[in-house]
């Protein structure tokens, strides 16, 4: 059993990474890793975060934040806003081009969940989606 859930994850993790390759072609963002990508979408999700509450969700050192989202910034995916109430940190705030991308890096996970719905019928996909939740909780 436990061999068997081993290759499997391999295969999905796989699945996801072809996916998330694919997206990047389709969508011209061949200049940003899958982390820079990763980054962009939990950007957009927390909307405006600070780098503590980043590093925080994460669970990745500010310093190490801090390389990725200046990267961002050069590359003028992100912007940094400094924060009304504490002038000595600054809000994350995604550029209409860092916007942009993570619209168009839903196309993984939109040819994901078209791929899982192909292999899946209508019972077992709610049993997935159950299950999918209580994993990533």
């Amino acid at each position: 059993m436990e061999n068997n859930l081993k290759e499997n994850i391999a295969k999905f993790t796989r699945l996801i990474s072809v996916a998330e390759e694919d997206a990047k072609e389709q969508c011209e963002t061949q200049n940003l890793t899958a982390t820079q990508l990763n980054y962009l979408e939990i950007i957009g999700e927390l909307k405006n975060p600070t780098i503590t509450e980043l590093s925080s969700i994460m669970r990745l050192t500010k310093p190490s934040i801090t390389i990725v989202v200046d990267r961002l910034t050069a590359k003028g995916f992100v912007r940094k806003v400094q924060s009304d109430s504490d002038k000595r940190s600054s809000h994350l705030h995604l550029t209409e081009l860092g916007e942009q991308i993570n619209k168009r890096h839903d196309y993984a996970h939109n040819y994901m969940i078209s791929f899982i719905e192909k292999k899946l019928n209508e019972n077992e996909m709610k049993l997935f989606t159950i299950l999918l939740d209580k994993i990533t909780k």
